[in-house]
């Protein structure tokens, strides 16, 4: 079977339709998946809990992926629509023993791909580069001969939506929650669904923006990360006169938060806003960030009594991390957020529901909120599309050889004032940037610096 082994990347599978990934080979992609599945799950007759985005190749490729699974002989779960984290939360919350989620997450809408899981009492293991993604690879390239003489049964699943919601109410101690005015964009994508069944549970004026799921993005790639997609939002957050804005992604496992002035809220001070609340209620606890910007959520943890981990970018090696450390939360400045209470995976629902607590409880404007958690000043992350990377981050290395290193991920350096992260992306051939100080002036030189001595190199 000719499958591009570039497809397999370091926590998801994710390849362009129809060239890379399509009805031919999804077969046998699912079949590796499985086969991975047979090799670490210790049970005969397992359910493989499966679900599927809103993109135009999802229905073709979810219809193959059961009928696959059942001539396998896998007791399959069928939940049909889903976002990634209520995909999670089903997974864990039921006690599947593993999942496979149809989805090229923020990806333009030429691809497609999977996310997939295993379940543990500990919480979900993401399968990614270090937890059997080679092995699934070498598999789906080499093909696979598994006996197809018994067959699966297939269950279907509903009111997945409403339990988790219910869920992040009993995690929070069923808070009650002040009636808020929403501005809310999921781009034709999976987070609409999340959206709705909250508001089902809260009272919210909720305005709605590209809800309508459509595969072919018709208004923008639904990627909040590249503040062009976040233009149309912001601007409706002012003329609505809303308390917040809200811009999940694809698949809806990041989530990024507009506050009431229409700017973007750093990822970092939501993670700073939830470990604070958090360690109200289990003091001295650990939580995790990613090593791009670290000096908001360190600062705020530490003047709360909690700990904390730093991490290298990417759900599956965070989600490793929190079982390995036992951290209670964690956040990455992609606005990827974690709880040891869903399973050490993604919940934007519980997330909202923090926010709005902490907003109503407060009692102040969000962008006042900010202010009072944001430690420094970042740059956003830089990319470069460059064929030496590795020369670069070497160069960079030396150049920079009297701060403080971290070779995590990529290579961090630390200064008294100021820091930087200069890493290749897991999912596209990019070398990124990210620049962060406790003053604004010194980001700003520092970021110019790197970028000018970056782009020197082309």
């Amino acid at each position: 079977m000719n499958i591009n082994p570039s497809i397999f990347k370091s926590y998801d599978i994710r390849a362009i339709y129809p060239d890379q990934i399509n009805e031919k080979n999804i077969s046998e992609i699912i079949k590796a998946i499985y086969k991975f599945f047979t090799t670490k799950i210790d049970k005969e007759n397992f359910t493989v809990a499966l679900a599927r985005d809103m993109r135009i190749s999802s229905p073709a490729f979810y219809k193959i992926a059961i009928e696959t699974l059942v001539s396998l002989g896998a007791n399959v779960i069928d939940m049909g629509l889903m976002s990634t984290p209520t995909f999670y939360f089903a997974v864990f919350n039921y006690k599947y023993d593993c999942g496979i989620q149809i989805t090229a997450s923020h990806n333009p809408k030429e691809y497609n791909g999977a996310k997939f899981v295993m379940y543990s009492p500990n919480g979900l293991i993401k399968i990614g580069k270090e937890t059997g993604m080679e092995n699934i690879k070498n598999y789906a390239i080499s093909g696979v001969d598994l006996p197809t003489d018994k067959k699966g049964a297939i269950a279907v699943k509903t009111h997945v939506l409403e339990d988790e919601v219910e869920n992040a109410a009993k995690i929070l101690g069923n808070p009650r929650i002040k009636k808020f005015k929403i501005v809310a964009d999921p781009a034709n994508a999976m987070g609409g669904t999340y959206i709705d069944a909250f508001v089902e549970k809260y009272p919210t004026d909720l305005v709605r923006m590209n809800f309508e799921l459509d595969g072919t993005f018709p208004v923008h790639q639904p990627d909040p990360f590249q503040p062009k997609n976040l233009v149309d939002l912001q601007k409706r957050v002012l003329e609505e006169k809303a308390d917040l804005g809200l811009a999940p992604d694809g698949d809806g496992d990041r989530l990024f938060f507009i506050d009431e002035k229409g700017q973007a809220v750093p990822p970092t001070v939501i993670t700073a806003l939830v470990a604070r609340e958090l360690l109200k209620e289990y003091p001295g606890s650990t939580v995790l960030f990613d090593i791009r910007y670290i000096l908001t959520p360190k600062k705020v943890i530490e003047e709360n009594g909690g700990k904390y981990g730093i991490t290298k970018v990417g759900h599956a090696f965070i989600t490793e991390q929190m079982e390995k450390t036992g951290a209670i939360f964690a956040g990455e400045s992609s606005a990827h957020y974690y709880f040891k209470a869903t399973g050490n995976a993604e919940s934007q629902v519980t997330i909202m529901l923090v926010v709005l607590k902490v907003l109503g409880e407060l009692g102040k404007p969000f962008s006042e909120v900010v202010k009072d958690l944001q430690k420094s000043f970042e740059s956003g992350e830089i990319n470069f599309k460059v064929s030496n990377a590795t020369s670069i981050i070497e160069a960079a290395k030396k150049k920079y050889g009297d701060g403080k290193l971290d070779l995590l991920d990529g290579v961090a350096i630390n200064y008294p004032n100021w820091r930087f992260s200069l890493r290749t992306s897991n999912t596209e051939p990019l070398l990124r940037l990210n620049v962060e100080s406790y003053d604004k002036k010194t980001m700003e030189e520092k970021k110019n610096e790197l970028v000018n001595y970056i782009e020197s190199f082309s």
